[in-house]
This record gives C-alpha cells, sequence and structure tokens, in this order.
C-alpha cells in the first residue's frame, strides 16, 4: 500500500473572484527599498471594553482554559461565536495536547515585558526573562541589548495575536526597527535578527516586516533557515499590489523558498483588506487582518489592521501544529495550513489556497498526515524486514577435478 502524499493534500481548482474592503490602518515606509510595517497613523488610544461573557459549557473539554477565547486582549479573529470568519480556534483546542514547548521568535518593533497577556511567554537564550532581561534589542542606536522595549506598540500587538491563538508559546523577542533610523538600517538590523533566530534554531520565525527589494544576505540566512526546518511566516505587504507581478515583488515573501509562507489578510465579511497585496501564485493563504483586538504596551489592549496581524495568527496555528506533532517539517507544516484553508469565493483569486486559515481543519489534516506517514514507515520497515530474512535452499556440492 503506498501512502501519496499529494493525496493528502489535494485541492480544488481555483475560481476568479475580486471584492476589496477599505482598511482602517495606514502603512508607514520607512525609505525606498526599506523595511515597513502596518500601523495605524497612531495608536489607538481606546483601551477596550470588558470581555463578553461567554456561552461557552464549562463541561468542554479543552487543553486550554476556554475563557482565554473572551480574554479582553483577543479579538474575533478566535471568537468561537464567531461560526462566519473565526479561524475555528475552539476546534483545534478541543484536539490539541501538548508534546513540546514551541519558540516563536518574533522579529518586530519590541515587546512589553511586563503586559499581562504576555509576560509569562517571554523566552530569553541567556539567564531567565525578567523586566531587564526579555529579548534582544538589533536596532541601530539600542539603549540595551537585552531590553527590547516596545515604544511603538507594534511588536506587542502581533505577539498577542500569537499567543491568542497558542496560550503557551514561548516568544523570542528580536527587535529590528527604529523609527528614526534610515530604511537601510532597519534592513541590517532585520539580518541580524534573522541570522540569530535561525543560529538559535528556533521552530518559527514571524516577519511582518518587508520592502520592494530582495537582499542577497537576507536571502542566504532564510535559505539556511530552509534547511534547517524553520517556518518563516512573512506578511504579503500593504501596498494594494499583485505581488505575483515582478515589479511588485514584496520581500522576504516573494523568495519563493519552500518554508516561507506567506499571508495576506481578509475582514469579518472574508473580503480581502484593499489594502492587503495578494497573489495568487505568490500569496499562500489568507487570514484575519481588520481591526484586531490584541495586547499593546503599558498592560493596555487596543485594535490593529493589517497583513501583520494576519500574519500572527498563522504563526499561532503553525505553533499549535509543532506543539502537538514536533516532527513536522516546515514544508509539511506550510502544505498543512495551505490544504486545510476554508474555501471562500472572495479570496478563490487572491492566494494559492483559494481560502482562509482554519486551525480547526489544520489540527485534523494534521492528524491525518501524521497516520499515514507512520503507516507508511511501518509498511516500509516490514518490507524491509522480509527481504533480510535468511533464505532457504538445497546445499550443492562441487566436484574437484
Amino acid at each position: 500500500m503506498k501512502c501519496d502524499i499529494r493525496r493528502i493534500f489535494s485541492t480544488t481548482s481555483l475560481l476568479a473572484s475580486v471584492l476589496v474592503v477599505s482598511s482602517l490602518s495606514t502603512s508607514v515606509a520607512m525609505a525606498k527599498g526599506s523595511r515597513k510595517t502596518s500601523l495605524p497613523a497612531s495608536l489607538l488610544k481606546k483601551v477596550t471594553k470588558p470581555a463578553k461573557k461567554t456561552s461557552l459549557k464549562p463541561s468542554e473539554k479543552s487543553y486550554f482554559n476556554l475563557k482565554e477565547l473572551h480574554s479582553r486582549y483577543v479579538s474575533w479573529g478566535v471568537d468561537p461565536e464567531n461560526k462566519k470568519s473565526s479561524i475555528n480556534l475552539l476546534d483545534a483546542w478541543r484536539k490539541f495536547e501538548k508534546k513540546k514547548d514551541i519558540v516563536v521568535a518574533v522579529i518586530d518593533t519590541g515587546i512589553d515585558p511586563g503586559h499581562p497577556f504576555l509576560k509569562s511567554n517571554l523566552h530569553v537564550t541567556q539567564g531567565n526573562s525578567s523586566q531587564t532581561n526579555y529579548g534582544l534589542d538589533f536596532s541601530k542606536n539600542k539603549l540595551n541589548l537585552y531590553r527590547p522595549s516596545d515604544s511603538h506598540g507594534h511588536g506587542t500587538h502581533v505577539s498577542g495575536i500569537v499567543r491568542s491563538v497558542n496560550p503557551e508559546v514561548k516568544i523570542l523577542t528580536l527587535k529590528y526597527y527604529n523609527p528614526q533610523a534610515s530604511g537601510q538600517d532597519n534592513l541590517n538590523s532585520t539580518i541580524k535578527a534573522l541570522r540569530y533566530a535561525v543560529d538559535q534554531n528556533v521552530d518559527i520565525i514571524n516577519y511582518s516586516g518587508g520592502g520592494p527589494e530582495p537582499a542577497l544576505e537576507e536571502l542566504r540566512i532564510l535559505k539556511l533557515a530552509e534547511k534547517k526546518g524553520i517556518l518563516v511566516v512573512a506578511a504579503a505587504g500593504n501596498e494594494e499590489s499583485n505581488i505575483d507581478i515582478k515589479n511588485n515583488a514584496y520581500y522576504p515573501a516573494s523568495y519563493g523558498l519552500k518554508n516561507i509562507i506567506t499571508v495576506t489578510a481578509h475582514d469579518q465579511a472574508l473580503r480581502l483588506l484593499s489594502s492587503s497585496n495578494y497573489g495568487k501564485e505568490s500569496v499562500d493563504i489568507t487570514a484575519p487582518g481588520y481591526r484586531i483586538r490584541s495586547a499593546l504596551p503599558n498592560g493596555r489592549s487596543g485594535y490593529l489592521t493589517g497583513t501583520s496581524q494576519a500574519t500572527a495568527f498563522v504563526s499561532g496555528v503553525a505553533a499549535l501544529l509543532k506543539s502537538k506533532h514536533p516532527n513536522l517539517t516546515a514544508a509539511e507544516l506550510k502544505e498543512i495550513i495551505k490544504s486545510s484553508a476554508k474555501k471562500e469565493i472572495t479570496l478563490l483569486s487572491r492566494c494559492s489556497s483559494g481560502g482562509r486559515l482554519n486551525a480547526g481543519k489544520a489540527i485534523n489534516l494534521a492528524e491525518r498526515y501524521i497516520k499515514a506517514k507512520s503507516l507508511k514507515r511501518e509498511l516500509a520497515n516490514k518490507k524491509v524486514a522480509s527481504d533480510t530474512k535468511p533464505k532457504t535452499g538445497k546445499i550443492t556440492y562441487l566436484k574437484a577435478n
């Protein structure tokens, strides 16, 4: 019996459709050919309302506390009562069981180390995490290497989304962004952060920045990540462009490596954000990205919009899959996430999967894939064992001349 991975990951044909919606956030360009990030004109000062009461049954089984799904720091993207456009996280939690701690390197603007939603998830490579040691700062003119403080808010927000999907994820904060630095300086800082993450053999890299120009050293490091099996989750960008077109390419999303999964953003009506880049060949999947509630510095919560937010949801789901099935490779994680996408007519022509992130289906598909892979290995071992058994036969004696 043969097990063909293509059967497990088969997808339907893609149909063309175009529907977009306006986005509340603006992309802040650092310089031509530089790195960008989806930040609004000002970090929202509104603190979210108290969490609504959950209708979930206390008896429902889940690895994680179901009250987390209605925390004041989470969004409609994980709301179990949002059947239309959430990532179907409750189904994933019901079937989840942790086998391994997973480290996600968030390469961004830093983090609030004292935030009540994040302080238990900090991962450091030396010593213990504390208010003076909570990641690394590679940005130009940094004040302290081990204090990647977040005066911008974007990194804290992104980290909060990853944590909302996998509450036990370990976040390695690697800061690259300095608003006063040049685009080239921020790119150089990005490369240093990427190199560190790869050297540390993290499980997943979340990188929401990017720019229109490729960088050879960045590509070299990402190829090393590919060789090591590190999944890189990259934002498609917020330039309202089809990045299948060469002149609209967005890096690192457009490098086309097997370990890079490129993410664009949809709203609650399942429409691609008008600000989001897209591409039937270059973009892999969509995820929630419109008015996403998450953590902000100083213990606050608030809303941001963009492909950065969508990227963080995918990193969170990848962390769930890898935690439950540690032996999944980066290429397998990418294929499982894409093949489990929920097809939507509004998204079919916008990404290669033709749909949106579905955590519940991803967990199911990973389970089926692991079982099929195990069966294939078992059958192969049996064949090898049977081939090595000693053969019996009669002895032939040769007469001497």
